[in-house]
């Protein structure tokens, strides 16, 4: 099992993440999506597409922008359409 962990809380656990460029991506059903803001921030990666980012709020504490998620990939990134990976201080480990 897979987690991410931000402030001592789980934010996301899976046995079904995808490892793309070092990153765990993790299923949309696998978050605690009350722990997750949408933000107005947006990169864009040549071969994934637009990701969107999400400020993980725990206890009162904001960590702006620490997951990012690709709702509409490039067709090379179809397998994490939805999934969300984490930086910026959050753990993920296996």
């Amino acid at each position: 099992m897979t987690k991410a962990i931000w402030k001592d809380r789980v934010v996301a656990e899976s046995a079904d993440t995808v490892m793309v460029e070092g990153n765990h991506y993790f299923p949309p059903g696998s978050i605690s999506s009350e722990l997750f803001v949408p933000t107005e921030t947006h990169t864009v990666c040549h071969w994934k597409g637009t990701a969107s980012y999400y400020t993980l709020v725990v206890d009162g504490e904001q960590n702006r922008d620490a997951a990012w998620s690709y709702p509409e990939p490039k067709e090379a990134a179809e397998n994490i359409r939805g999934y969300y990976a984490f930086w910026k201080g959050v753990t993920v480990s296996e």
